[in-house]
């Protein structure tokens, strides 16, 4: 795939069309949907997060199984695309460090990192060229890595990854701030850690991400001066996206009553779409976690109210009335499942023509 639109340059990585798939996880964005981006000219991205769940071996050696599968993920990518690949890892994570040094040496382009700061990230992939990108939702947690990585690893993030309020998914607000959100305020989130980059050294750009869902969207974030986008919400309903189809329906037939903020056992609040599983959270059921292998640092069996790894994972497999489902704010817009190369094509379009406007 071609476009007239410029590049996204992170160092001397490039990336065609200036949009990155967002990471999605557990296994919704793996190397079927992350390798089809890229060879459209975008980057692909997979979510390393219990990449192991539903085999034995996850349950006697989870860190070998997360390690195997996302090892095989990045195998399957590059036996059909040398294009732009990259691993979103949590910080959150148990083996957080184990899976950025995987990625680091079996082939990844790029990983972005969240769910916390990733302030260690450097130590785990150094010595390799992979490119180290932050999600941040602020100027200030902008500042805060850019300043502890320079002081102990002598670098700097190679891009940042802004993250709005109207992401799907776990989130770097309190439940009360996405609660309370009645506009999206990306675009001043956005100048400001535009202005950090401009004071750091090099050149680092900014991404924009949360609530992106047309042409017009990226666009406006491109004049504003980031270089790129991040989109998750409508890769999900790609014919490559592999999760079941009652998945997908889900998305199509969601409103905007239906997406809620729910507080997620990982310590963050998370987007999601209303199911019977969380109508029943929220009435204060609580389902025993039995779990050897505490996949989150932060995870108390004792006392977390659910699994929230089997609940998306019950999602990916198409078992809704048990299943946590992630969705951007917009989601309620989506309407059809299309190829990837057809929602490129069509992004990249509507991007020309709101920038020759």
């Amino acid at each position: 795939m071609s476009s007239n639109l410029n590049p996204l340059r992170i160092g001397d990585l490039e990336i065609k069309v200036p949009i990155i798939q967002g990471g999605m996880g557990v296994r919704v964005s793996t190397a079927s949907l992350a390798s089809a981006v890229a060879k459209c000219g975008g980057a692909g991205t997979i979510a390393s997060v219990a990449l192991g769940y539903g085999t034995k071996e996850n349950e006697t050696n989870f860190p070998k199984a997360s390690r195997e599968g996302l090892q095989k993920e990045l195998r399957d990518c590059r036996a059909v695309t040398d294009g732009a690949i990259g691993v979103n890892i949590l910080v959150a994570l148990s083996n957080y460090e184990d899976l950025a040094r995987v990625s680091a040496r079996d082939g990844a382009d790029f990983i972005i990192s969240g769910a916390g700061l990733p302030l260690k990230l450097p130590e785990f992939t150094e010595g390799t060229s992979i490119k180290l990108i932050p999600i941040v939702s602020s100027a200030k947690a902008a500042r805060i890595i850019s300043k502890v990585w320079k002081k102990r690893y002598n670098r700097l993030p190679d891009a940042f990854v802004v993250e709005g309020p109207f992401a799907g998914g776990h989130l770097g607000f309190t439940g009360e701030q996405l609660r309370s959100h009645k506009e999206n305020n990306l675009s001043e989130i956005v100048k400001d850690v535009l202005a950090i980059s401009d004071d750091l050294e090099g050149d680092i750009p900014v991404i924009a991400a949360g609530g992106i869902f047309d042409g017009a969207d990226i666009a406006h974030y491109l004049k504003l001066g980031a270089k790129g986008v991040q989109m998750a919400t409508r890769f999900v309903v790609t014919d490559e996206c592999s999760v079941a189809d009652a998945f997908k329906q889900l998305y199509i037939n969601a409103t905007d009553d239906d997406v809620i903020v729910i507080d997620s056992p990982v310590g963050l609040p998370g987007r999601v779409i209303k199911t019977k599983f969380t109508d029943r959270m929220a009435a204060g059921e609580r389902i025993p976690v039995r779990c050897g292998y505490r996949c989150l640092k932060v995870c108390n069996p004792a006392v977390a109210p659910y699994c929230i790894a089997k609940a998306l994972f019950d999602a990916v497999i198409g078992d809704l009335d048990n299943a946590v489902v992630f969705a951007g704010s917009n989601v309620s817009r989506v309407k059809e499942i299309v190829s990837v190369e057809e929602l490129m094509n069509e992004l990249a379009e509507e991007t020309i023509a709101a920038l020759n406007k």
